[in-house]
């Protein structure tokens, strides 16, 4: 663990008492509530000092209360600085009703309208959809691009050439198949994808990509390799993707295994991925 204060830009908290949340039913593991005192367990001792909660994929008519519930548990732990909410931009210019609530939320800093879930690979190049993201510029607002697969990779791709205006944030280095050991398409579309300005990648959740019962520091070096030469320091953050990582290793595991790769850095850039890239990206406090 850095001898630093780092961000964790991939924090999901829910509570199934308070909200729906369709996709846990068939992951006994995750189906439960993960508070934030139960994040607070998992990483005593490491020296976390802000987070970025992600929405959580809860019923489309709660996501605003989830944003505010989010909002009063950061009363609790002020380390939550960023909320990353969910919004039906695929209203186009009617989204504008959703986002103007969502911004009277201090705490956030984003949208993650996930395209990964989406049957239509072309989802997100629907002129609807497009106008949607656009908006988020007037807002200072980014986008977490959630996906899976070279079909959304690539459509994604275009998303971002439409919209120049709006930060991506890529969201797990885009899912590669780590499980199966494959690398192509991913790596050149990670390359293609790196060579817009506007956007930076998330390293999050890839041991969950990988064999969650026999991974490897190993097999994740590669494509770590990959997206560190494609975006370059400057370009990367560190997200704990906690409690979907518990799946596949405890908290502190998944940290390891990142510290373990990036010992072949220096404390500056390392600095830069745990910490400033960050508070930059997402507008954190200093």
């Amino acid at each position: 663990m850095p001898n630093f204060g780092i961000v964790d830009t991939h924090l999901h908290i829910w509570d199934p008492e308070k909200f729906r949340y369709e996709w846990l039913d068939d992951i006994p593991i995750l189906n439960k509530s993960y508070l934030i005192e139960d994040y607070q367990r998992s990483t005593a001792g490491l020296m976390i000092d802000k987070m970025v909660f992600l929405q959580c994929e809860v019923a489309s008519d709660q996501y605003l209360a989830e944003a505010r519930w989010v909002s009063e548990v950061a009363r609790e732990d002020p380390r939550i600085e960023g909320i990353v909410a969910w919004a039906p931009l695929e209203k186009g210019a009617a989204a504008v009703e959703d986002l103007d609530k969502l911004i009277d939320i201090p705490q956030v800093k984003g949208v993650r309208r996930i395209i990964q879930f989406e049957p239509n690979a072309e989802f997100c190049l629907k002129p609807s959809f497009v106008e949607g993201v656009k908006l988020l510029e007037n807002y200072s607002l980014s986008f977490d691009i959630c996906i899976k697969g070279s079909d959304q990779f690539a459509n994604s791709i275009e998303l971002v050439r439409s919209c120049p205006n709006v930060h991506f944030i890529l969201d797990h280095i885009g899912k590669p198949d780590i499980i199966d050991g494959s690398i192509h398409p991913w790596k050149s579309q990670i390359c293609e994808l790196a060579e817009f300005s506007n956007t930076t990648c998330k390293i999050s959740g890839m041991v969950v990509e990988a064999n969650m019962e026999s991974w490897s520091r190993e097999e994740l070096e590669p494509y770590l390799d990959t997206v560190l030469d494609a975006f370059g320091p400057d370009r990367l953050v560190f997200g704990g993707d906690w409690p979907v990582v518990v799946q596949a290793a405890e908290y502190r595991e998944w940290v390891a295994a990142f510290d373990w790769y990036l010992s072949g850095t220096s404390e500056s850039e390392q600095r830069k991925i745990y910490r400033d890239n960050a508070v930059r990206v997402y507008r954190l406090d200093p």
